[in-house]
């Protein structure tokens, strides 16, 4: 729960605290304004929410968010030195942003909302009961029909293991055989009699999760199959219901041809009756086969099909299920629900958590996937570093995702709330880099200039500064870093006083500080400063089996910012790219994903292995075939490798045992165990 304080109750405070009441994570403590007669006031007083005319009596360490909608600078001002350090003032333009985000935000699940339950009432309007389960047996559908033919609420069903509410349940053996069984009779525990089929439930990937039943009185079947003698009969009770109905439906006879659609299906399709009444059943379809031709020669059911129908190529889901008279298919109608307006609801939502969640410029360690021991040792080391405030170098090669622990890292410590900033050292002027980080006095070189700097430091205070790839800072940059972590505190270049701030800072590199140190080109007091923590991050390569969570993770993003629908990737394309040994990292691994998309076929969504290796191919990274002699072996060719890494290690620590372990990330009896066994001693 987060505890806020608006100050300026005009029409902004006004809109902000009608929105942040309707939040359950959001707590107003109170809102201020001189004038109170102001809107934000009056609405404060009739709803009971505390109020006043002097912010600073409500300045309560308990206080997270400061909402500043006054518009004067010098409130602002006030509030930034006023407020208690863990609080964070937010100014009227920033709220205004996330006021229309939200608003936004609350639209699109609303409209979610109203979709779901349109659907809901679509099942409980239905005559027939249903009831669906999970793999465990556990009741989580049951409609209206259902409740009033078991005789059992619906909110006392919902949750419960089927055979408590029905004891002579066949679904769970449905559900364990994986096969459907269509009208078979039941006697309920009240004595009623009914007829019910059931369906074993699976998702994508072919696993089962969960089993439905439809069922309804045998009584009232009976009397549809004496007073239904012909298809005329049929169409004759279907038009009024149909017609009524929001979902599109579509009638056709045992031939194929289609006998009757309702509005909804032209509103839908675009198509009028005349384009579909007397046509064959496909006439609609853009991309698949039809459903009715399925049921009628199957003579069963089929359920939550995807297709593309209509001139304007709608994506639907279609439920089409014979239409029986005297034990004989005398045709098919289907149900069809179009989701391209949920698709795109959905769409929209998740942009506009992506939009707020880079406001915020928060990842955590949940946006860190893979199970291999390598990548969760350095997590739960990173979740040990994010308890104190104690430097962090981050290690690993170029694409790792060092950034990203880092992030993690501050998104976890108690300075979360506060900024988190990133700054290249590779990537700055090292002429002008010492007065980025620490400010600058005005005049005090000929760097350009003119005016005071305040500099990174003083612009992380109290939150987190991320020095990527530290081994590039000048000799005098690493002093004044030095000088900060001894005695917290720095000097604008040019300046004589000090500085004391508050800024936990993270580090990170890709290059040997080690031989850097040894070399002169790194403080060595420094190095031992940072090294308190260290984190080496592993290359993509040593962790193979990480790849499908991480290219699974990489779909969702990219489909976002491509505004795609790749659903998955096959399995031979996933092979492909779990054999290669990906020097940029997850880096290159996001490259390639983003081009095997580009080259994919409109309409396709479906990652396959010619997109991956077109892909591959396209950024030069076409493999020579290797060709091994007879004598080779993995085992004899790893030792190679193995050997040729270490001989290399060596060379570049000048045969130092310590640094060579360090560098390789092994122990040191590790390491002379190795030596020896390579004759390398």
């Amino acid at each position: 729960m987060q505890n806020v304080l608006i100050v300026g109750a005009g029409t902004g405070g006004s809109i902000i605290l009608d929105l942040l009441q309707n939040l359950e994570f959001m707590n107003v403590k109170a809102i201020i304004d001189t004038d109170e007669q102001a809107p934000g006031i009056i609405l404060a007083k009739k709803r009971g929410i505390p109020y006043g005319t002097d912010w600073k009596s409500h300045l309560t360490e308990d206080l997270h968010i400061i909402f500043d909608v006054t518009g004067e600078e010098a409130v602002f001002s006030e509030l930034l030195h006023a407020r208690p350090a863990q609080t964070v003032v937010i100014p009227g333009s920033v709220a205004n942003l996330l006021v229309k985000l939200l608003e936004e935000n609350d639209t699109y699940i609303k409209r979610i909302q109203t979709e779901v339950h349109k659907q809901r009432m679509i099942f409980d309007s239905i005559g027939e009961g249903m009831i669906g389960i999970n793999e465990d047996g556990i009741i989580d559908f049951f409609n209206k029909s259902a409740s009033k033919m078991i005789g059992f609420p619906i909110e006392e069903a919902v949750g419960r293991t089927i055979t408590e509410v029905i004891p002579t349940t066949e679904l769970p053996r449905v559900f364990n055989s994986g096969q459907a069984e269509l009208n078979k009779e039941l006697i309920l525990g009240n004595g009623l009699k009914i007829v019910t089929s059931r369906f074993p439930l699976f998702d994508s990937t072919g696993k089962k999760f969960g089993a439905f039943a439809i069922f309804k009185e045998i009584t009232e079947i009976v009397a549809l199959a004496e007073e239904i003698t012909d298809l005329k009969k049929v169409k004759t009770m279907l038009e009024a219901i149909i017609h009524s109905s929001d979902d599109a439906i579509s009638v056709v006879d045992d031939k194929g041809y289609g006998i009757l659609v309702n509005p909804a299906y032209s509103r839908m399709t675009g198509l009028s009756k005349e384009e579909v009444i007397g046509k064959p059943a496909n006439a609609d379809i853009n991309e698949g086969e039809s459903i009715h031709m399925r049921v009628l020669k199957s003579k069963k059911p089929f359920r939550g099909v995807n297709m593309r129908i209509g001139d304007n190529n709608r994506e639907v889901i279609v439920n089409v299920a014979p239409i029986i008279v005297d034990h004989q298919v005398k045709g098919s109608v289907g149900v069809i629900h179009d989701i391209t307006e949920m698709r795109n609801l959905m769409k929209e939502l998740d942009q506009a958590r992506t939009i707020i969640r880079k406001l915020e410029s928060t990842y955590t360690f949940d946006d860190i996937f893979g199970s291999s021991s390598d990548i969760e040792i350095s997590i739960e080391q990173a979740k040990l570093a994010a308890k104190s405030d104690v430097p962090v170098l981050l290690r690993g090669e170029i694409g790792t995702g060092k950034e990203l622990f880092a992030h993690a890292i501050h998104s976890g410590s108690e300075r979360r709330s506060n900024k988190f900033i990133r700054m290249n050292c590779a990537a700055m002027d090292p002429t002008v880099l010492e007065i980025e980080l620490f400010g600058q006095v005005s005049g005090a070189s000929q760097s350009g200039f003119e005016k005071d700097v305040k500099g990174l430091f003083k612009d992380s205070e109290q939150g987190t500064l991320f020095l990527d790839e530290v081994a590039d800072l000048p000799l005098a940059a690493q002093e004044g870093l030095l000088n900060y972590l001894k005695n917290g505190a720095i000097f604008n270049v040019g300046g004589t006083q000090p500085i004391h701030l508050s800024v936990r800072v993270i580090t990170s590199t890709s290059k040997n500080l080690e031989k850097a140190m040894h070399e002169g080109f790194f403080n060595e007091e420094l190095y031992y400063m940072l090294n308190r923590i260290s984190i080496q991050v592993a290359p993509l390569r040593s962790r193979k089996k990480d790849i499908p969570l991480i290219v699974g993770h990489l779909l969702v993003k990219l489909n976002q910012e491509f505004g795609m629908n790749i659903e998955t990737i096959t399995e031979a394309a996933l092979e492909r790219l779990m054999q290669y040994d990906w020097p940029g990292n997850l880096r290159e691994l996001e490259n390639v994903l983003s081009r095997a998309m580009i080259y994919m076929g409109s309409g396709e969504a479906v990652i396959n292995l010619e997109d991956v290796v077109n892909a591959l191919s396209s950024r030069g990274n076409k493999e020579e075939e290797q060709i091994l002699s007879e004598t080779s072996t993995l085992a004899s060719i790893m030792d190679q490798y193995e050997k040729s890494i270490l001989e290399t290690a060596l060379r570049e620590n000048d045969g130092n045992k310590s640094l060579t372990a360090n560098r390789l990330g092994i122990s040191l009896r590790s390491l002379y165990y190795k030596l020896e066994k390579f004759s390398l001693v």
